[in-house]
This record gives structure tokens, C-alpha cells and sequence, in this order.
């Protein structure tokens, strides 16, 4: 079911890294993306796929972890993913990628799922530094990196009360707390 799916969808940041994910498995997850709509139909999505501890570490730099885990720096050796998708903008194809490559990557997060993966989106990116680690050309506007691999972690989710935090946090079982608001707080009747 897709609502079972989407409550173990959850970002993962920490992962086994040993365990790898194979290119094939990556290349679902692509065809999950380019099924998936696009504006206009325009399908300006292009994507760099690794799964190679190397390119890997090229990659690994390149990215902000968790942000409001101020005193954890991301994910340590041994924790890192397994494989990566990059997901690119085309401008020969279009100016504006508007929410096009948010769908893909909730695609391919609900397919990782799926087959057992965890997940992370991860937009806080040194976009020009990875440009030039990973050599991507300059009509390829970097938009999204989808970091994943088996979890290592777990991961709750919890209805934050009426007005609190939604802050998300680690216990000190190390368990990762996810507050969301609940429906009737998001839905505006009148």
C-alpha cells in the first residue's frame, strides 16, 4: 500500500555502507523517476547514478547533513550510502524545473523503500564543488542528491502537540524522532 510506503519513506542518514547497492537497482529507481510527471511533459531530469565507493567519496563531501542536529556532522565511515543519484536539471531542455525533480526523488524514495532501502533528499549541496569533482557539465544545473542504502537506523514518527516543535531529534537510544503536525492542524477549514 502506498500509505505504508510513505510512513516508512523517512530521510535516512545513516546507512550500512557495506552494503551496496547494485546499478540495476539504481536504474528502477531512475525508470520510477522518468514515469513520474513532469510539467508540461517537458522531462528535463538527467541523472548521474554511483555506486562506486570512489566516486562515492567524491561525492560524500559535497553534502550538508541533518541540519538541525547541530552537534552531528553526518553520517561517519561506515555510515555513509551506498550509492547516490544526482539529480540534474537540463537547460537546453528548460530554464525552470519547477517542483519536477521534488516527484522524482519522492519517486524513487518510495521505490528505495520498497525494496528494502532507506533514503535521504538531500539539497544542501556545494553545487560547484560537485560540479567539478564529478565533472558535470555546465548546461546541467545540479538540483537534488538522492543519497541511499540499507538503514541504519531507526527512524519514528510522532504527532508533535497542537503548536510544538517539529524539530527532529535523536534520543539517547539514538533513535531519530520525526514530529509531524496533525491533520487537523494542516487543514484550513475556513
Amino acid at each position: 500500500m502506498i500509505r505504508d510506503l510513505a510512513l516508512k519513506a523517512r530521510s535516512t542518514r545513516r546507512f550500512k555502507q557495506g552494503e551496496k547497492v547494485g546499478e540495476a537497482v539504481l536504474r528502477e529507481l531512475v525508470e520510477l523517476a522518468r514515469v513520474s510527471p513532469s510539467a508540461s511533459n517537458r522531462q528535463p531530469l538527467k541523472f548521474i547514478l554511483s555506486a562506486d565507493p570512489g566516486r562515492n567519496g567524491r561525492i560524500f563531501p559535497n553534502l550538508a547533513w541533518a541540519g538541525a542536529l547541530k552537534n552531528w556532522g553526518g553520517p561517519a565511515e561506515g555510515e555513509r550510502p551506498a550509492a547516490y543519484i544526482v539529480i540534474l536539471g537540463d537547460t537546453r531542455i528548460s530554464k525552470d524545473f519547477g517542483v519536477d525533480h521534488g516527484i522524482a526523488a519522492q519517486s524513487m524514495m518510495l521505490g528505495a523503500r520498497e525494496k528494502g532501502y532507506g533514503a535521504c533528499m538531500v539539497g544542501s549541496i556545494k553545487r560547484d564543488e560537485l560540479r567539478k569533482s564529478l565533472g558535470i557539465a555546465d548546461h546541467l544545473e545540479v538540483l537534488l542528491v538522492l543519497a541511499l542504502g540499507a538503514p541504519a537506523e531507526t527512524v519514528v514518527l510522532e504527532d508533535a502537540p497542537p503548536g510544538g516543535s517539529v524539530t527532529y531529534y535523536r534520543d539517547a537510544q539514538d533513535v531519530h524522532h520525526v514530529p509531524k503536525r496533525t491533520l487537523d492542524e494542516m487543514i484550513v477549514t475556513g
